[in-house]
């Protein structure tokens, strides 16, 4: 049976939420051809417990295990790390939302301890073929106090040709499509961000034990 469009939209964004934060009307024409060519761009936050000078996120997100990966969401189904044609690293997800299997190819292109920002060309495997989503996702950690900073997971998906010539292939109004996906892919985005900004904590706590137990190794 052919999904319907409110079911296929809901599978294509396995990370976005459905808050826009940018008015078209007051971009230049280079910003308004970007926002013209968004589907979903949303950020959510959550504290973490340690001094942000503990968090580093590229080694967070590159070490990621799968089973690490599998306890920030429920639609997480598998994650590993690659590195691109030009030696950047990228970090592989997997996920299902809505039925559909999505494959993230996540390339670093901002790598600082406190902000990371990915890019990916990421698949998506449908009942009627696989087809592409561009989707770029920004972490970053802002100091609170000296014991607590805030984690804002921050994600945009656009379209790309392969997607438009699917929609137009269907008749599918592109606006009809941002409006049909935008339910489950904040529910996604809500959920996870604060199980990622968990890990996250875990991960500095580990590090800063390991160093305290090698520190105190040398001494000995």
């Amino acid at each position: 049976m052919k999904p319907s469009t409110l079911e296929f939209a809901s599978v294509l964004d396995e990370r976005e939420g459905a808050q826009t934060f940018i008015s078209v009307g007051s971009l230049i024409p280079e910003e308004k051809a970007m926002e013209s060519n968004t589907l979903v761009e949303s950020s959510f936050s959550a504290i973490i417990n340690v001094p942000i000078e503990k968090i580093d996120i590229p080694a967070w997100c590159f070490s990621l295990s799968e089973a690490e990966y599998q306890s920030c969401s429920p639609a997480h189904c598998s994650a590993g790390v690659t590195t691109a044609p030009d030696g950047r690293r990228m970090s592989i997800n997997v996920e299902v939302l809505g039925g559909s299997p999505m494959v993230q190819h996540y390339v670093e292109e901002i790598a600082e301890p406190h902000h990371l920002r990915l890019v990916s060309n990421s698949d998506v495997f449908t009942p009627t073929g696989r087809i592409k989503v561009g989707v770029i996702w920004d972490l970053s950690v802002k100091k609170i106090d000296g014991n607590t900073c805030e984690y804002t997971n921050t994600v945009q998906s656009t379209f790309t040709p392969e997607l438009l010539d699917f929609l137009a292939k269907q008749g599918i109004p592109q606006d009809v499509f941002k409006a049909a996906r935008r339910p489950i892919s904040e529910a996604h985005n809500r959920q996870e961000t604060p199980l990622f900004a968990k890990s996250i904590e875990r991960h500095a706590l580990s590090n800063s034990i390991s160093a305290a137990v090698a520190g105190a190794a040398k001494v000995a």
